[in-house]
């Protein structure tokens, strides 16, 4: 009996599905397939140019790692050899860069945790403020934010000179006379102090923005809830902002731990290339100080495909955090 005709019954028969037509169901396979293929379609020439700008740049990186490149190859003198893994070990057996990646790691994570609670607060402070101190809060972040990060840099170490920064002069005219010609940067806490401050200046404006645009998406329903039940602002922002956050809070999170891992230009202006010795040194000045100021182009790109290596991880833990919430990769 062909689809359209009547059973005994009188009543018309139902047609095939349309995946069952045809050897296999090619119709609608073929369909999905295409479907499945269209966003690529689109994303082709974002995909070629970032191949260019990411891909090549990170193969060229780790190839040089294996190699024997410094100024000798660089200049034609003397042949590239391949090396294997003798840079790693070089680098793995070296005290000092296992010094200065536990002093990035600890400087990286105070860096995320000051920003995340001052632009955190900050953003809770904006829905708490009438316009117009808001707008000035707004525009004075706005413009932190937008400065380079070698003019705030070089602004902050005005601002603490010992001879003629402002901060000294107020401290002393307050009483503490210990601060004197003090200089910041000449012992270590104090300059890995100076460069967090300039770090969280030039970094709360964006946790405070979009903090901001997730609160102001809560239902004002939810908050007048919690005001009317007598929860306080702490308990407010814990038991009920932070859970309906949290997605964006991962996003910030992650992404200040990516721009505070990879500082190179508040620590090496501030603190005039790595510190007294060296005691101020990051990896990614490290990694500078290697390839540039000592022509190991070897040894510098293998720091730099460590440092790649550790944000790798810190993405991935980022999408598995997604994945958990049940948000769409």
């Amino acid at each position: 009996m062909s689809p359209g005709t009547t059973t005994k019954h009188g009543r018309p028969r139902a047609a095939a599905p349309a995946h069952r037509r045809g050897p296999g169901g090619g119709g609608t396979t073929g369909a999905r397939r295409r479907r499945a293929w269209t966003p690529w379609f689109y994303l082709a020439p974002a995909l070629v140019v970032l191949a260019g700008l990411l891909v090549y740049p990170i193969y060229q990186l780790g190839l040089i790692s294996f190699l024997e490149y410094t100024q000798a190859q660089v200049s034609g003198g003397e042949p590239t050899t391949f090396q294997g893994f003798a840079n790693y070990s070089q680098l793995f057996g070296d005290s000092q860069f296992w010094e200065v990646t536990t002093a990035t790691l600890v400087f990286a994570a105070v860096c995320v945790v000051s920003t995340l609670a001052v632009g955190c607060a900050l953003a809770v402070l904006l829905t708490r403020v009438r316009a117009l101190p808001r707008l000035a809060l707004m525009l004075a972040a706005l413009g932190a934010w937008a400065t380079p990060g070698i003019t705030g840099s070089t602004v902050w170490v005005f601002l603490f000179d010992p001879d003629y920064g402002p901060v000294n002069k107020a401290l002393v005219w307050l009483g503490l006379s210990g601060f004197e010609d003090y200089s910041w940067t000449y012992d270590r806490y104090s300059a890995f102090a100076l460069v967090l401050l300039e770090v969280v200046w030039c970094s709360f404006p964006f946790v405070m923005v979009t903090v901001y645009a997730g609160i102001k998406a809560i239902p004002e329903e939810v908050l007048e809830a919690a005001s009317l039940d007598g929860a306080s602002h702490w308990r407010t922002w814990r038991s009920v902002m932070a859970p309906m956050l949290r997605p964006i809070l991962i996003v910030v999170t992650i992404q200040s731990i990516i721009w505070d891992f990879k500082i190179f230009t508040q620590t090496y202006v501030m603190t005039d290339g790595g510190g007294i010795a060296g005691q101020n040194l990051t990896l990614n000045v490290y990694a500078y100080q290697k390839a540039f100021a000592s022509s190991q182009y070897s040894l510098g790109s293998a720091i730099g495909v460590v440092m790649l290596l550790i944000l790798l991880v810190v993405t991935l833990v980022y999408l598995r955090l997604l994945r958990r919430q049940g948000e769409e990769l």
